[in-house]
């Protein structure tokens, strides 16, 4: 298993690990994240390594707008493979399941995951066991609604205080379950219910939304539908240049993980940005 535990933090030079997707889905919302083939997926998180990824999130369930979920069978038959296979080829990387169950969670960590990202925040209340028993970190997301709904006119009265309260909630359960704050990794859910006006308000709180300074912060914004609203990007093969401005300003809200589909292009931005500092 990887050492995980430093990848939790941001970088000591002030930049966020970067995370990079694997999904291991036919209809994840970025076409060219997709890997329908175990051998495809372990190439690309190879590649990712080999470009400046410290970790690695396999998915098998696609949680975009509108999106069905899948039959547990199917997501097992999906990321266990790709996750082993992963291991076996890239023995010292980081690797994150993205799940929402906690069956899938289980038999992930087994197979040499070595991190639960629950876009749901432990909606299944075995979740809570399983990291627990595993004694391993956990990234919970803020949702409002499920993906079958959760673009359907969502509203808030404060979107940050209401996010923090939300994460504070789950991070409680967590905690009384005896998992360590600082194993604990909080991520706003940009898109996961939110306007843009939401999702603007939630990357200018930075750490605001924390509920616990142990606390890490991941962001997830790559190539999502709030640049189709803010710069009428409707392809999301059209969203870098807005993906990367504001990875731009991750360093400065004191980000810890990025999660993103492009590699290469957020690794060259972080050196050149750091260059010039």
């Amino acid at each position: 298993m990887a050492d995980w535990r430093p990848m939790l933090n941001r970088r000591e030079d002030g930049f966020p690990r970067i995370m990079g997707v694997v999904n291991v889905t036919p209809d994840s919302f970025h076409p060219r994240s997709r890997s329908t083939d175990i051998n495809h997926a372990i190439e690309t998180a190879s590649k990712m390594v080999s470009e400046g990824a410290e970790w690695i999130d396999v998915g098998g369930e696609s949680t975009r707008p509108g999106a069905r979920p899948v039959p547990i069978e199917d997501e097992l038959s999906r990321v266990i493979p790709a996750i082993e296979g992963i291991r076996a080829e890239l023995p010292d990387v980081c690797i994150s399941i993205d799940t929402r169950r906690s069956q899938v969670a289980r038999q992930a960590l087994s197979s040499g995951a070595d991190m639960v990202n629950d876009v749901s925040a432990m909606s299944d209340p075995e979740m809570l066991e399983v990291v627990s028993e595993h004694d391993c970190p956990v990234c919970v997301m803020h949702m409002k609604g499920l993906p079958e709904n959760m673009q359907d006119n969502p509203s808030y009265d404060d979107v940050v205080n209401e996010v923090r309260r939300f994460l504070g909630e789950v991070t409680s359960l967590l905690i009384d379950e005896g998992v360590k704050p600082s194993q604990i990794v909080a991520d706003p859910g940009i898109g996961f219910g939110k306007t843009l006006g939401h999702n603007l308000a939630l990357l200018s709180s930075g750490r605001e939304v924390v509920p616990d300074d142990r606390m890490r912060l991941m962001w997830g914004v790559s190539r999502k539908s709030m640049f189709r609203d803010l710069l009428g990007r409707g392809d999301s093969e059209d969203r870098l240049s807005g993906t990367l401005g504001i990875a731009a300003i991750s360093p400065e809200k004191e980000v810890d993980i990025i999660r993103v589909h492009d590699v290469v292009e957020h690794s060259d931005a972080f050196i050149a940005m750091k260059a010039v500092r």
